[in-house]
């Protein structure tokens, strides 16, 4: 089955913890720092439009793009019930294509580490890098190695909610820095009857600096990395980091 099928129809009950409002201001403050306060911006692996609605309404003239087709659909009901003036695009981000530049663009959620081969990384960084203004900023997030090792490899989550649960295992593969997620979920359909579907997403750890190595190659250049939600220096037990790439040449 393919990622964010069944998922897609619960993500935003499971996901509800996510404080979206302080992840927006915490993005839109290491933008402006870089003067970017308005103009047009791009979300890849938007998913159901959360973060891509709350730049929307501060200013920002938003693209999303996500290649789960399910999961656009609740972005454009967000999108319709908002008024919120976005373009959504069903594209692989290792394959998405603009119509021009943009100002910046975004990426949260982990969503590049479901980026699994370097190639592919190396891929996305490019385009990231086509499709910005000259001196555009890149601003992504990532979980960290240590994240996958220590606090989501090999352990298993269970959440029980009235409509629908779930049952996510981890496996995480050492030498090939690989996360396996095997997302086991229920959802009801009738007053008394749950139906239960099985999905499996992989994603992939990366070291920091192999990060700023392919950004390099990319034509990038890393102007920082912050523990996420913080100015600070990633440490040893950093979960999430935000990496800040600046285009500076196609």
């Amino acid at each position: 089955m393919a990622m964010y099928e069944s998922f897609a129809r619960v993500y935003d009950t499971f996901m509800d913890n996510v404080p979206y409002e302080e992840w927006s201001l915490y993005i839109r403050r290491l933008l402006a720092e870089e003067g970017i306060r308005d103009g047009l911006v791009l979300e890849l692996g938007c998913g159901t439009g959360s973060m891509t609605e709350l730049l929307a309404r501060a200013g920002y003239d938003m693209i999303g793009v996500d290649n789960s087709e399910d999961m656009l659909e609740i972005a454009q009901e967000k999108r319709v019930e908002s008024g919120a003036d976005i373009l959504y695009l069903l594209q692989d981000m290792r394959e998405f294509e603009l119509y021009g530049t943009v100002r910046a663009v975004v990426s949260v959620c982990d969503s590049m580490n479901y980026i699994t081969e370097e190639e592919d990384l190396l891929q996305v960084f490019r385009l990231v890098n086509n499709y910005l203004d000259p001196g555009g900023i890149f601003l992504f997030d990532l979980n960290t190695v240590y994240k996958y090792q220590e606090l989501l490899g090999d352990n298993t989550f269970a959440e029980n909610r009235e409509e629908c649960s779930f049952i996510w295992e981890n496996t995480y593969f050492e030498e090939e820095g690989i996360n396996e997620y095997d997302l086991t979920l229920f959802l009801k359909e009738e007053e008394s009857r749950y139906r239960k579907y099985e999905e499996t997403h992989y994603q992939r750890a990366y070291e920091l600096n192999r990060i700023e190595e392919l950004l390099d190659r990319a034509g990038m250049k890393l102007e920082a990395v912050y523990e996420a939600f913080t100015r600070n220096v990633p440490g040893p037990e950093s979960e999430r980091v935000y990496f800040v790439a600046r285009e500076q040449g196609k």
